[in-house]
């Protein structure tokens, strides 16, 4: 038997997961979970780094009472997109900030003033988006903000836990793709283009694949936890990229989606798919592990309905920090389940009228933190249609909307890759929402199977096991995963609502 701890950050919460493979099955426990809230400062939100590092050392000490034996390594994922900067003494330079914080807008068209998009993709094949690394970079390069003087590093986020962990500060590739500052083409960091646009390119590190072992842990690290002998391995930092390494593909032309906060969805490819109609599509290329690349597309996910519960929550005098969308557990208030609880809202949505009002999830009004519901009203009038006053039919519109989004992303998919796409693999804590993986099947025509739900832990765990010769390759380990997790299938019903509702959605998202 071989231990491994697997440490997945999300935008909600963090988790600290022990996993243990054993005669070819791998098995899991949840350690310990954290809240990760972001905190305002003087108009900037942040990243509460240093409270996350101390939420990731209690979950080690705790897998370590628990495992019953020694524990062979430890990995990080996170979200993508955000950094750190050390000073030359490799010392933390400010709270990391938020990709939702307001300091990026405007800058995407200020980058394009210098260097025009067309080429920006053509250099990274990453999507366009205002959250991305490049523009957040360039925003403190436009405001003249003092810490570009003083930084010697570039690091992602999970970089800086592994940095922390290890004491080796390098970035991990799959998360590096990310950021918009990365040549796939060159298979180095698009230097020339940041040189350009006053983003000093001496901060970005060497870059290592993922799989690597990066070293043991740091002695104090080790003492403070009780974690003796383990190695730190770099596995696909970003979490999608951990999840897709997780998704047991049972045909090569199926898609993914990878559904929790956001929804990535997309298809696995050997190469990069850059060119004039991927970029108008504003389909990324982001890496993957063993050579692989994700072409995938972010569409708004389960965002939309963590905030309608969250204003739904803070107008009853309830806090709901700390929890995710995705979370089965049920939140009890007095001993009864309250009406916010992600089982209760589904339900009610069940029982609303179907396909009656639509959302595009990714207009930008629904990106920042704040009132969604009136939010989702609003959409809704603007484009005249019924507006949803009940949490249950405000949850409909979310939901089957999402599903309609995913149809558009999987056509626009197979025309890219010129063939059809079987069918969907959903993993993440999405997965377990029965309602929408339902409702993908209708709205796509395709099956869809769903799980596991912890992929993102899964995958980290074996590229952890990848990395210390335990599996022979990623179809070894994923022969792996679909032995210990079963996955559950929906098969499409037909129904010409769906195709109708189909219609009206492209409208919406693409006006004459």
């Amino acid at each position: 038997m071989i231990r491994m701890i697997a440490v997945d950050v999300g935008a909600e919460s963090g988790r600290v997961i022990l996993g243990s493979l054993e005669d070819g099955l791998l098995s899991i426990r949840e350690a310990h979970r954290f809240p990760n809230v972001p905190v305002q400062v003087q108009g900037t939100l942040h990243w509460d780094i240093l409270r996350l590092f101390h939420g990731i050392k209690e979950g080690i000490a705790r897998a370590v009472r628990i495992a019953g034996g020694p524990i062979a390594s430890i990995g990080v994922d996170t979200w993508g997109v955000d950094f750190a900067l050390l000073d030359r003494q490799g010392r933390l330079i400010g709270n990391p900030v938020h990709y939702r914080d307001r300091r990026t807008e405007g800058m995407m068209e200020e980058v394009f003033r210098r260097v025009p998009p067309e080429e920006i993709y053509a250099r990274t094949g990453i999507q366009f988006m205002p959250i991305n690394t490049l523009y957040q970079l360039f925003s403190m390069v436009f405001r003249g903000d003092p810490q570009l003087e003083i930084a010697r590093t570039f690091l992602t986020i999970p970089d800086l836990f592994h940095y922390w962990l290890s004491g080796l500060a390098v970035c991990e590739f799959t998360n590096a793709t990310t950021t918009q500052c990365y040549d796939p083409l060159r298979h180095d960091w698009a230097r020339d283009l940041l040189e350009r646009l006053g983003i000093p390119a001496h901060l970005f590190p060497e870059i290592r694949p993922p799989g690597t072992v990066l070293g043991p842990l740091q002695p104090e690290v080790a003492e403070e936890t009780g974690l003796s002998g383990a190695r730190v391995v770099a596995p696909a930092s970003h979490d999608t990229g951990s999840a897709v390494a997780a998704v047991p593909f049972q045909h090569p032309d199926a898609a993914y989606i990878s559904s929790g906060t956001w929804s990535l969805v997309g298809a696995e490819v050997q190469t990069p798919v850059i060119h004039e109609q991927a970029r108008r599509y504003n389909f990324t290329n982001e890496g993957g592990v063993e050579g692989t690349f994700r072409l995938l597309k972010n569409v708004m996910g389960l965002w939309l309905l963590q905030e309608c519960r969250r204003t739904w929550a803070r107008k009853a005098g309830l806090s709901l920090e700390g929890e995710e969308p995705e979370s089965s557990k049920t939140r009890a208030i007095g001993g009864a389940q309250t009406a916010w609880d992600y089982e209760a809202l589904v339900r009610q949505a069940e029982m609303a009228p179907p396909l009656r009002s639509l959302i595009d999830p990714d207009d930008p009004r629904f990106l920042p933190p704040g009132d969604m519901p009136a939010r989702v009203q609003a959409f809704c009038q603007e484009t005249g249609q019924p507006v949803p006053e009940e949490p249950g039919a405000i949850v409909r519109c979310i939901l089957e909307s999402l599903a309609l989004k995913y149809r558009w992303v999987i056509e626009r998919l197979e025309e890219l890759l010129g063939r059809s796409i079987p069918a969907i693999h959903i993993v993440g804590g999405g997965s377990r929402n029965a309602v929408l993986c339902q409702w993908t099947a209708d709205a796509t025509g395709r099956p869809v199977l769903a799980g596991p739900v912890e992929a993102t832990a899964i995958g980290n765990l074996m590229m952890q096991a990848r990395a210390l010769g335990y599996v022979s390759s990623l179809t070894e380990a994923r022969e792996v995963i679909r032995r210990s997790f079963a996955p559950v299938i929906y098969q499409p019903r037909s129904s010409s609502m769906w195709d109708e509702a189909y219609g009206r959605f492209v409208s919406l998202i693409s006006p004459s």
